[in-house]
C-alpha cells in the first residue's frame, strides 16, 4: 500500500475479546485491542496509543480467502458475548473467534473486515503478475521473525467496543454510519403492510392496538418510545438478571437458562408467583438484527424435558410474541437517543382472550394487559435510569501529524492471513502480565440528528412509480425481443387462477417500495413500479448436496435453444435451504433487449464480488401466512451479500446467483420458521441493485415473484449433470 493510500485510510480499532479453547480442552476469553488498517490486522494486548512499545501478538492480511462469519449470542465465563467467527475458505480448519459486547459492534466489526477485503481486491487489480508472485514467496510469517514498519501517521481513527471490565472506566467508542432521517422513515419496511391496526386503549402513553383483520383470536401490539439506544433495550429484554427484571417485567420476571441452541435461539424457564398464582411456562427465544440496526426477538412456547418443576406449580401456556425494536432520531436539543419499542401478541379467542367477549370492559385484569404494559415498564424503567453510562457512543478522531506522535500505529509487510495469525500458537502466551497503569480520556458525545423536513409537493412528486424505460439499463435502441413463455418449462406450476396454490406468478412491483428520485434529499421512497427484466419460470428442487451453478445443467432453460436465443437471463437461486433433504428454489428472469454498457446493470453483472456484495438487496414480503412467520421475516430489504454468502456466475449471456442461505445462523433461523407453514404461506419476493448515487436514482426492481402455498414433498428430486448424461446414454 502506498503511503499516500494508507493517509487516507480509515483505521479500525478497539477492544474485543479473544475466544476459544486452549490445548487442553479449557475455554479462555482474553481481552484484546484489534486493529484494522487497510488490508492488515494486528491483535495487541494493550492499546498500542496508550503504550507505543507495545507490540502486535497476532498480526496478518484479510485477504480474498478470509471470511468472516456471525455466530451470535454464546456464553463466556458467565458472561453473554457475541461472537465472529474468522476462517479460510479453502481450508476451514484455519479459524479463530473474536468476541463483542453488543450485536452492533459485531456489525461494525464485520464492515472493518469487508473494508479490509475490499482493500486487498483494489490491489490485487492493479499489482503487476511478478508483484503478486513476489508476495505470494513470501506467505509464509514467522511470529518471532522481525517486523517490517511502514509507520504513517493515522488521518481518521474510528474506535469499536466497550473494552473489557478493567479498562470500563475508559470511553466506549463506536463509529457510526449518519443516520439522519433515514433511520426513522426505514422502520415502515420496503414491502406494503397487509394488517389493519386500531388503537382502542391508551395507559401513560402506550398505546395498544387490535388487528381488525385478524380472524382467529385476536392480534394485539403495544407502541411506545424509549429513550435508549436498541441495543441497551435488546440488552434489557434478553437478560436473565432478576434484579433488573424486577424492574419492568410485570410477568416474565424471573427466567433461567434451560439450553443455549445457537447463537441466536435459547429456551428459558420462568415463575410467576404471587400469594394465589403460582405458575411456570417455558418458551424459546430467538433473535435477529438488522442491517439498519433495529432487532427483532420472538417468543414462543414450547417443551422442555431439562425444565424444572417446583412443588405447587401449575404449568401457563404464553401466547406467542414478538419484539420489534427501531431506531428513532436522538432527542431534539439533549441528543438523548431513542427507539421505538413495539411488542405484539396473539390472544386466542378462549382461555385468555375470553376479556372480548365482554367487549374489553375486564382487559385491564388479564394477562394480556400486563404482558403489553411490559412495554410502558421498560420506558420508564429506562427513563429513571436516565443517569447510567450509555452503552454505546460515538467518537472519530483526527490526528495531525504535527502534533499526534502517539498515534503511530505499525504496519506489518506480510501477506500472510489474519486466520493464520489468530489459529497460530497456544493462548497461552497471551495471558496478562502487563500491569501498567492506564489513564483517564474524557468522553466525547453523540450529536443528535435532525429529522429533514419535507413539503407534501415534494413527497407527491416523489411518489410516481419509476417506468422500467427510464433508467436506461438497456440499449432502448434495440428492438424488443418476443419472449414465448411457453417455451420454458419449470418443475413448479404456473398459477392458473386466484384459488390455486403449490404455484408461482408475477405479482409486479407496486407492493415493493425503492428509493424515489429524490431520496439523497428526503428519504423518500416510491413504489417499486413495474420490473426490469421478465420472469420466466421457477424451479423448485431438492437434493442430498447443495445445488450451485444451475444455469450451467444440460436440463436447465437456460441452455435451451430458447434460453440461449435471449439477450440476457438472470438467475437467482436460494440455496441450501436447512433441511434434509436440501431444497433450492431458482427464479429466472430474462431481459429484451441487451443490456447498456456502463448502465448500473452492467457494473453489477460485470463487476467485482465486492461491489456486487454491497449492491445487490432482496425485499421479502409476507401477503398472507401466520403472524409470526410476518413479522420473523419482516418488509426491510436486506443486503444479501453482507448477511449470507453468495457465489457469482457471469457466462455467456446470463448471469447467476447462488444464494447460500445455509451459510448464515440468522438466516437458518427465519428459514426454518418458514418452512414449518410453508404450505400455508403466500410470500413476494423483489429482487434490485441498490442506488448509492444520485445518478443511479430512482431505484428500480431487477424482477419480482410470488411463492403460492409450495409443498416440500413436491420438490423434484435434482439430477448431477453426470448422472443425468450417464442415464440419458444407457441403451433403450
Amino acid at each position: 500500500m502506498s503511503s499516500a493510500s494508507e493517509k487516507r485510510a480509515s483505521v479500525y480499532a478497539g477492544w474485543i475479546y479473544h475466544v476459544g479453547s486452549n490445548s487442553m480442552g479449557y475455554q479462555f476469553c482474553n481481552p484484546r485491542y484489534l486493529v484494522i488498517k487497510g488490508k492488515y490486522v494486528e491483535m495487541y494486548k494493550r492499546d498500542p496509543n496508550d503504550f507505543p512499545s507495545k507490540k502486535p501478538i497476532r498480526r496478518g492480511v484479510a485477504g480474498k480467502f478470509t471470511m468472516v462469519k456471525e455466530i451470535g449470542r454464546q456464553i463466556f465465563h458467565g458472561r453473554v458475548l457475541y461472537v465472529l467467527k474468522i476462517y479460510s475458505r479453502v481450508d476451514h480448519g484455519k479459524h479463530g473467534e473474536i468476541a463483542c459486547t453488543s450485536a452492533e459492534e459485531v456489525e461494525k466489526w464485520m464492515s472493518a473486515f469487508r473494508h479490509a477485503k475490499e482493500e486487498v481486491c483494489q490491489e490485487g487489480s492493479s499489482e503487476s503478475l511478478v508483484h503478486r508472485c513476489v508476495l505470494s514467496r513470501r506467505s509464509m510469517f514467522n511470529v518471532n521473525g522481525p517486523r517490517y514498519h511502514s509507520k504513517s501517521y493515522l488521518s481518521k481513527l474510528i474506535y469499536i467496543g466497550r473494552g473489557p471490565e478493567s479498562l470500563l472506566r475508559r470511553p466506549s467508542m463506536v463509529a457510526q454510519d449518519p443516520l439522519p432521517a433515514v433511520s426513522y422513515t426505514k422502520q415502515a419496511g420496503d414491502a406494503v403492510e397487509q394488517t389493519d391496526w386500531r388503537c382502542f386503549r391508551t395507559v401513560n402513553g402506550l398505546r395498544i392496538f387490535e388487528d381488525i383483520k385478524s380472524e382467529n383470536g385476536a392480534i394485539m401490539k403495544s407502541v411506545g418510545v424509549v429513550e435508549a439506544t436498541p441495543e441497551m433495550i435488546f440488552e434489557m429484554i434478553m437478560t436473565l438478571d432478576i434484579s433488573l427484571r424486577h424492574q419492568w417485567d410485570t410477568l416474565t420476571g424471573q427466567l433461567e437458562l434451560v439450553e443455549h441452541i445457537d447463537g441466536h435461539t435459547d429456551i428459558v424457564y420462568g415463575t410467576f408467583d404471587p400469594k394465589y398464582f403460582k405458575r411456570y411456562y417455558v418458551f424459546s427465544r430467538y433473535w435477529r438484527r438488522h442491517q439498519d440496526g433495529s432487532y427483532y426477538i420472538t417468543q414462543m412456547e414450547v417443551s422442555h424435558k431439562g425444565a424444572p418443576r417446583k412443588p405447587g406449580y401449575r404449568k401457563i401456556t404464553l401466547n406467542p410474541g414478538v419484539w420489534e425494536i427501531t431506531p428513532l432520531p436522538s432527542k431534539p436539543g439533549t441528543g438523548t437517543p431513542r427507539s421505538l419499542v413495539t411488542q405484539i401478541m396473539e390472544i386466542k379467542s378462549t382461555g385468555w382472550g375470553r376479556w372480548k367477549k365482554s367487549h374489553y370492559s375486564k382487559f385491564h385484569a388479564t394477562v394480556p394487559y400486563a404482558m403489553l404494559c411490559r412495554t410502558a415498564g421498560l420506558s420508564k424503567y429506562m427513563l429513571a435510569a436516565h443517569h447510567q453510562e450509555r452503552l454505546v457512543t460515538k467518537s472519530i478522531v483526527n490526528h495531525d501529524e504535527s502534533t499526534c506522535e502517539t498515534t503511530r500505529l505499525s504496519q506489518v509487510e506480510t501477506n500472510e492471513e489474519f486466520y493464520d495469525a489468530i489459529t497460530a500458537g497456544d493462548p497461552a502466551d497471551e495471558d496478562d502480565d502487563d500491569s501498567e497503569e492506564e489513564e483517564k480520556k474524557p468522553l466525547n458525545k453523540t450529536g443528535s440528528h435532525k429529522l429533514r423536513r419535507v413539503t407534501w409537493g415534494v413527497m407527491l412528486l416523489s411518489k410516481r412509480p419509476p417506468a422500467p424505460g427510464d433508467n436506461g439499463e438497456l440499449m432502448l435502441g434495440c428492438s424488443a425481443m418476443e419472449i414465448n413463455m411457453k417455451l420454458f418449462k419449470s418443475t413448479l406450476r404456473h398459477q392458473s387462477s386466484e384459488k390455486d396454490q403449490n404455484c408461482w406468478c408475477d405479482p409486479g412491483g407496486q407492493g415493493f417500495m425503492v428509493r424515489g428520485k429524490t431520496y439523497m434529499k428526503d428519504y423518500l421512497k416510491v413504489p417499486g413500479g413495474d420490473p426490469l427484466l421478465k420472469l420466466l419460470t421457477v424451479d423448485w428442487l431438492k437434493s442430498d448436496d447443495k445445488i450451485g451453478a444451475i444455469a450451467k445443467h444440460p436440463a436447465s432453460i437456460v441452455q435451451t435453444p430458447a434460453g440461449k436465443a435471449l439477450p440476457f437471463i438472470f438467475v437467482v437461486n436460494l440455496q441450501q435451504v436447512p433441511a434434509k433433504p436440501n431444497y433450492s428454489l431458482v427464479f429466472y428472469y430474462a431481459a429484451d433487449r441487451p443490456i447498456r454498457p456502463g448502465s448500473l446493470l452492467d457494473k453489477f453483472a460485470n463487476g467485482d464480488d465486492a461491489f456486487r456484495n454491497a449492491r445487490f438487496k432482496l425485499i421479502p414480503s409476507i401477503v398472507e401466512g401466520y403472524w409470526v412467520v410476518k413479522r420473523a421475516v419482516g418488509t426491510k430489504a436486506c443486503l444479501l451479500g453482507r448477511a449470507v454468502t453468495c457465489h457469482y456466475i457471469r457466462e455467456d449471456n446470463y448471469f447467476e446467483i447462488d444464494v447460500d442461505i445455509g451459510s448464515s445462523s440468522v438466516a437458518r433461523g427465519v428459514i426454518g420458521l418458514v418452512l414449518g407453514y410453508v404450505t400455508n404461506i403466500v410470500v413476494d419476493l423483489a429482487v434490485l441493485i441498490e442506488a448509492k448515487e444520485e445518478s443511479e436514482l430512482p431505484e428500480y426492481l431487477l424482477g419480482t415473484t410470488r411463492i403460492n402455498r409450495i409443498v416440500p414433498e413436491d420438490a423434484k428430486a435434482y439430477e448431477t449433470p453426470l448422472n443425468l448424461c450417464s442415464r440419458q446414454s444407457l441403451p433403450m
